[in-house]
């Protein structure tokens, strides 16, 4: 920020510098000029021509620096075939003048005739009555008094633009200092925050930092519950593979002649509880890898081929929305649609209906997944997410199923709900998930 302020201060005074310089610097420069061409006029209206055709004034001019030898002030009229008419200040010199073309108007020319004393000109050819020569006027100047006041404007200008740029530095670093102070006061109630082990910053913030407080303390918010969820999910583990474990301790300290089967068994179970915390921790980090997207119909389709040709003698049909796009990766809606038209197959009574957001207006996107099968009681349907939980125990299952729908669904911010289905009457299975944008 102090780079590039200084940077831009130094542009903007470096132009504004030297446009001023160059306005102040003409402005004195055609003063001067307008008093020369004071003189030169006043040396053209007074001038006449005597009877040897000699020009001469017909009055003083009023300028005395004219009579004094050398005084940095001069004049000097020329004319084709005549003789040069030089005033007493040029004493035994004579001007050199532009005399290759005509100047009916005011010419001003700079000069380095004399080495020591640089001069400013201004000649006009001038026409005079009862001659028909054309005959040159010039007054000259040295310049050394115009040089000093240009020398004295830049001195001022430069002294002044110097401490102008000091003050705008001085003020840009002040500015900062103060315009920055908030952030140090974030930084240092982090700081504190993590010395004193508090989770939020409560500290009062100024305005300007509302919103990244707010940001910061979502954050730790999502941290807490992600961490939360994770020491959660550890316990549910462990204690989903702790009665196993302690059956197959219990077989093999009894020398159980079953242990071959038992091992079995319970492997299959603690594989099925690893399987359904993998498949959380695997949408999980799906989420966070990025924005997701999956279009329904195509992964609806692709699990309608896959499960038909388990339940050959299930009629499916799918309906609904085709465009339908949700917030979520495809692999974990194929998932979950799975489970969902799986176990409507596996419970259901022949017959299983998939409607995709019938409602394509809505916020979220909703799927339902009916059958004809008995249905679940509306006092059981709040149990039967519990990892395990199985109500038909005459069919091969792990009860694990609509555990993981509700969990990933979930963790996209998505839900799961049961009712009875209305057409088929058997179980309807709603599923909300966030509609994708376009």
């Amino acid at each position: 920020m102090m780079a590039i302020a200084a940077l831009w201060i130094g542009v903007l005074l470096l132009g504004g510098g030297f446009a001023l310089d160059r306005t102040l610097a003409r402005m004195v420069e055609s003063n001067f000029d307008d008093q020369l061409e004071y003189l030169l006029n006043a040396m053209i209206v007074t001038a006449e021509i005597g009877p040897d055709g000699e020009v001469y004034f017909n009055r003083p001019l009023g300028e005395p620096r004219f009579l004094e030898p050398n005084s940095g002030l001069y004049w000097q009229i020329s004319g084709a075939g005549q003789l040069d008419t030089p005033s007493r200040s040029l004493w035994d010199t004579q001007l050199e003048l532009q005399a290759d073309h005509l100047d009916m108007e005011p010419h001003f020319y700079d000069s380095a005739q004399f080495d020591a004393e640089p001069l400013r000109i201004v000649e006009r050819t001038v026409l005079l009555p009862d001659s028909d020569t054309r005959w040159t006027f010039a007054v000259a100047s040295a310049r050394e008094e115009l040089d000093f006041q240009i020398s004295r404007i830049r001195s001022i200008l430069i002294w002044s633009f110097a401490l102008l740029a000091l003050g705008l530095m001085a003020m840009a670093m002040v500015q900062s200092y103060y315009g920055l102070s908030p952030l140090r006061r974030v930084r240092a109630a982090i700081q504190s925050m993590r010395s004193q082990g508090s989770n939020r910053i409560t500290e009062p913030l100024p305005l300007e930092v509302e919103p990244l407080v707010e940001e910061i303390n979502a954050l730790l918010a999502h941290t807490e519950r992600q961490a939360e969820e994770a020491r959660m999910h550890a316990g549910n583990l462990a204690h989903a593979l702790k009665t196993p474990l302690t059956v197959l301790t219990n077989a093999a300290t009894a020398r159980d002649p079953q242990l071959a089967s038992l091992v079995f068994r319970e492997t299959k179970t603690m594989q099925r509880h690893v399987e359904h915390h993998l498949a959380r921790a695997r949408a999980v980090g799906r989420r966070a890898s990025g924005h997701s997207r999956a279009d329904v119909w195509p992964s609806a389709e692709s699990v309608l081929r896959a499960v038909t040709r388990i339940y050959e003698d299930t009629r499916f049909d799918l309906d609904g929305n085709k465009l339908a796009a949700v917030s979520i990766e495809r692999q974990d809606l194929d998932e979950i649609l799975g489970n969902l038209i799986e176990n409507a197959a596996k419970y259901g009574g022949g017959s299983v209906f998939v409607t995709i957001d019938a409602e394509p207006e809505a916020e979220c996107c909703t799927i339902w997944v009916e059958d004809d099968g008995r249905g679940i009681p509306a006092s059981e349907r709040s149990r039967i997410f519990d990892r395990g939980a199985r109500l038909d125990t005459g069919k091969p299952g792990t009860g694990l199923g609509l555990a993981i729908v509700r969990d990933v669904a979930e963790i996209y911010g998505g839900s799961v709900e049961l009712d009875e289905s209305e057409d088929l009457g058997g179980l309807l299975v709603k599923l909300t998930l966030p509609r994708a944008g376009i």
